[in-house]
């Protein structure tokens, strides 16, 4: 492919862009691929993806999309005919583009059955952040890819990033707009669950210090809302430092049934004798980051 990926908004194409073909994305590099929905690789991160109706599973609710990675489907039906895997280039590079914080443009097509989608041919839906990745279990019985895309855009235009460049000159101090990739959500449970562990991560007994108290975070085993549907209970909670939330969110490591950590790290998970765990919640994780 010899045309440059770019990240970020594209000169001259704001949201809401119509295209008649995935032709005319290729001559801006807006979208390079013709035939593929993704357009990225394992090593720079996914720039563009497409939504076009051609797998079963993709669910979108307008600022959130819950997408599908590729391979593995019939072109005809859409339907999965063998697994996906995170080799894949288009599925490495949003993993990238998650571990990064690279914004991915959304193009959805009329083919997808949305109230979103355009009538005919192609629309911008603007720019999204891959927040959280995932595999499940699709509904032709198949192992899927499964990426969470939250909306990022607003209506300045951002420049086009070609490559990093820092900028050290001086300049005035003004609000901006960003968007937070990881949103730590702090209920009553979770507090309770941090004060019961006197807020020390349970992996590394580390409780990090503040200037009002120690710090940590709760984080939840089954992760909350579509399409996991975890519950914000204390069977499904535990208490981490950022770090080890981070890495358990992203399936880093997991949890045994018996509390033994497995992945890149080992060890055994501290307990309280007051906190019991749900083993189903510790079986999904399990499940979805592949350790099962």
């Amino acid at each position: 492919m010899s045309k440059p990926i770019i990240f970020g908004e594209i000169e001259g194409i704001d949201e809401g862009y119509h295209f008649n073909n995935r032709k005319e994305m290729m001559p801006t590099s807006f979208h390079r691929n013709w035939g593929t929905g993704i357009d990225g690789n394992g090593k720079d991160g996914t720039a563009a993806i497409v939504i076009s109706g051609g797998y079963e599973d993709d669910l979108d609710l307008g600022e959130e999309i819950v997408y599908t990675g590729a391979g593995g489907n019939d072109a005809n039906t859409g339907k999965q005919v063998k697994n996906q895997s995170w080799e894949n280039r288009g599925n490495a590079g949003l993993l990238v583009s998650m571990d990064q914080g690279l914004p991915v443009r959304v193009i959805r097509g009329s083919a997808h059955k949305s109230e979103f989608s355009p009538q005919k041919g192609y629309s911008y839906a603007g720019l999204y952040s891959v927040v959280e990745a995932w595999e499940e279990i699709g509904k032709s019985g198949f192992k899927i890819c499964r990426f969470r895309l939250k909306y990022s855009g607003n209506s300045h235009v951002k420049k086009a990033i070609h490559q990093i460049e820092l900028d050290y000159s001086q300049r005035a101090k003004k609000r901006t707009e960003s968007t937070v990739l990881r949103i730590v959500r702090d209920t009553k449970i979770a507090w309770q669950i941090k004060r019961l562990y006197n807020f020390k991560c349970q992996v590394c007994q580390v409780a990090i210090p503040t200037k009002s108290g120690h710090y940590a975070e709760g984080a939840h085993i089954k992760p909350l809302g579509k399409p996991h549907d975890g519950d914000d209970n204390p069977d499904n909670l535990l208490c981490l430092c950022p770090n080890h939330h981070v890495m358990f969110d992203k399936g880093v490591f997991s949890i045994t049934d018996h509390l033994q950590l497995i992945g890149n790290i080992t060890g055994e998970l501290a307990m309280n004798s007051n906190h019991l765990l749900n083993i189903s919640n510790l079986k999904y994780h399990r499940q979805i980051h592949d350790f099962e």
